[in-house]
């Protein structure tokens, strides 16, 4: 394992628990001496040294940010011999995978993307994982994706299914040749920003239904609250997603994790509001635009998250300049202190 980070080191933590043995090495020293002392993994301290420490045909499995793979790659390369297998299980952009198979090829080692699911909880419940690559090679390497993967018992069977488990009930799938691993997870990462953003606008639309009992100026840059008797309510929005947890058709994993933040901070004031998107969100759209295929959700979220780093500051500073200048709307200070800009013209 290559990164011994939140992730690297509990799935290493993970295989070891099923007896498979593994090596590690991070640039961070101290992380390969946490896992070393703990009894879980052997160390090593340059990648030449492990190289030498895995036995053939070698497995190494990489998992660091996506802008530090191919420089790894091209460092491990020279290191290793025909039928390795080189792993990205990363979040990559699928079109390097393809070029990186395609280069590995020539050397005859085997590369395998490898999207993989289940962020800081992974050890305990496993990792969804998406693989790309040769289908003999995913065999191979079956012992592996079964042990990270959370396992046929993590769900009930679905309706229908019957027989052996297949792959994907134990929570690992061959998507394809090189490159579906990583396409499929940046799906899954562009419908993760979908589902995010509809619970935070239900979320806060709930946290805003006493707005009623509120006093608003009536002004001509106000616009005016049609009903207030309407939006009288006090609605506890803790408890509203944790009775949302049981038996409601929107629960999930996310609604879980929504309930806990609530329950422990009610007002989330840990937070700033400004929420990163590390890339699948944009090559999700790039993929739907590409494709033609409608994915207006997806795209709205993707550009909802743009927003919340103020990255639209100036178009609403353009919105209160023309405001301003054919109807004489002047803008005023919210509650926060910032500037709004009324409705009406």
């Amino acid at each position: 394992m290559i990164g011994l980070g939140r992730m690297g080191g509990n799935m290493v933590r993970r295989l070891h628990r099923a007896g498979i043995a593994c090596v590690g090495f991070a640039n961070s020293r101290e992380s390969v001496d946490e896992l070393v002392a703990e009894g879980v993994a052997e160390g090593a301290y340059e990648l030449a040294d492990l190289v030498a420490k895995l036995e053939r045909p070698r497995a190494i499995w990489i998992m660091i940010p996506a802008g530090f793979v191919d420089g790894v790659i091209e460092e491990l390369a020279p290191l290793l011999d025909p039928d390795d297998v080189v792993i990205d299980g990363g979040n990559t952009h699928y079109p390097l995978d393809i070029l990186r198979s395609d280069r590995l090829a020539e050397q005859r080692i085997h590369y395998l993307d490898v999207g993989t699911s289940g962020g800081v909880h992974g050890l305990e419940r496993g990792y969804c994982q998406m693989i790309g690559g040769e289908a003999d090679v995913v065999e191979r390497l079956r012992p592996i994706f079964e042990t990270l993967a959370p396992g046929v018992d993590a769900q009930p069977r679905t309706d229908g299914r019957d027989g052996d488990p297949v792959q994907s009930e134990h929570g690992y799938l061959h998507c394809g040749p090189a490159g579906a691993g990583h396409f499929v997870k940046m799906v899954h990462n562009g419908v993760e920003y979908a589902i995010m953003a509809a619970y935070a606008e239900g979320f806060n639309l709930m946290s805003r239904a006493g707005i009623g009992r509120d006093d608003r100026e009536v002004d001509a840059e106000t616009a005016p609250l049609a009903d207030p008797r309407l939006y009288q309510y006090d609605i506890d929005v803790a408890e509203v997603a944790e009775v949302w947890r049981r038996g409601s058709v929107v629960g999930s994993w996310l609604l879980d994790l929504t309930a806990g933040a609530l329950l422990h901070d009610g007002d989330l004031s840990r937070y700033e509001g400004r929420v990163a998107d590390s890339g699948e969100g944009r090559w999700t759209a790039l993929a739907a635009i590409d494709t033609g295929t409608p994915a207006p959700t997806i795209l709205d979220a993707l550009f909802s998250r743009f927003a919340s780093r103020d990255n639209d500051r100036f178009a609403n500073q353009v919105l209160s300049a023309m405001r301003a200048g054919f109807g004489g709307h002047h803008e005023r200070k919210s509650e926060s202190g910032n500037s709004t800009s009324g409705e009406g013209g």
